[in-house]
């Protein structure tokens, strides 16, 4: 009796465990362009970033929570990871200069692959993105790249050039 419950107990562990997993794969599905749409093609620089202080302009305060390093958000609550668009950052997420490149535009860049624009900073401006990395070594490492990459727009949108 004691042998069915524990058994029954570790399936139902490993069935929350397989269908946790299951359920976050489908969430933080990767990225795809829109099918049998040809995609645009432009020439920008692409940098690195990452959730750390240095590349994402927050700080600690008095009481060790994050909060806005400068500007006029300063010192105001940070959530470290949180993008402009209010998703979570995470492999695949870009920041652009919005004006140029909207939130949801999906882009494949060479070499890193998929992303959407999910985010903008204030030192990304014209045909500049940003690209996101889990750690400050991986975006120090990127540096400063010059690539060809193709862009697809969000429906609606209509691109300057």
């Amino acid at each position: 009796m004691l042998r069915t419950f524990f058994r029954n107990l570790l399936g139902l562990i490993l069935l929350l465990a397989v269908g946790g997993c299951y359920v976050r794969d489908v969430r933080w599905s990767p990225v795809k362009p829109p099918r049998d749409t040809p995609g645009r093609e432009y020439v920008v620089i692409t940098t690195g970033y990452c959730p750390c202080s240095e590349c994402c302009g927050w700080k600690r305060n008095w009481l060790g929570r994050p909060v806005v390093a400068s500007g006029p958000d300063r010192g105001k609550s940070k959530v470290v990871g949180m993008t402009a668009s209010g998703a979570m950052a995470r492999p695949g997420t870009l920041a652009a200069d919005t004006s140029i490149f909207p939130f949801g535009t999906i882009i494949y860049i060479p070499g890193y692959g998929y992303g959407r624009v999910e985010d903008r900073g204030s030192a990304i401006t014209g045909y500049h993105l940003d690209l996101f990395y889990r750690t400050h070594g991986l975006a120090a490492q990127h540096g400063k790249v010059k690539a060809k990459i193709k862009v697809w727009f969000p429906p609606g949108y209509s691109p300057l050039r």
